[in-house]
């Protein structure tokens, strides 16, 4: 990510900040090069078991237009997709988590190594965020291939499973 790009993701994600200059300070301060920014302003965060979360972050890369930015935690045992604000009072779905309006979420400075948290996909500053109709498709085809690859499982030498 280049200099412009960061400070212009800097810029979008502490817009949402209710005092931007603290946000930036924290940064700077925060050991672990972290801060905590509301959700449900500019975007609300579906937290993904990491596998399932993996899984459907590879198929969002195959679209066009990919996904928006992408949060995982440290060992990648949940990913955080940002999403519309709003999106997650209205998910059904089991064994998602949904911040929105009234919760925070950590956030790393973008384009930063930090310790814990990190961006699969960091933020390009335009707002660009991940549509959950298309998170919800790629989450039945992460999953659907996950199955139909623990249907099959190992095989042995003649091509039947041990």
């Amino acid at each position: 990510m280049t200099l412009a790009g960061t400070k212009t993701a800097v810029e979008w994600l502490v817009s949402v900040a209710p005092d931007p200059d603290a946000c930036r300070r924290e940064w700077e301060r925060n050991p672990l090069g972290v801060t905590l920014l509301p959700a449900g302003r500019g975007w609300d965060v579906l937290i993904l078991p990491g596998d399932l979360g993996l899984a459907a972050l590879d198929v969002l890369r195959l679209l066009p237009g990919g996904p928006g930015p992408v949060l995982a935690d440290f060992g990648d045992s949940r990913v955080g997709f940002l999403v519309p604000p709003g999106t997650a009072s209205r998910w059904l779905g089991t064994g998602v988590r949904g911040a929105g309006c009234g919760t925070w979420i950590v956030v790393p400075y973008p384009g930063r190594a930090t310790g814990g948290v990190r961006w699969l996909v960091v933020p390009d500053g335009s707002g660009t965020l991940t549509d959950p109709a298309v998170l919800e498709l790629a989450m039945h085809e992460a999953a659907a291939t996950a199955a139909s690859a623990g249907a099959t499982g190992p095989r042995g030498p003649e091509g039947r499973k041990p």
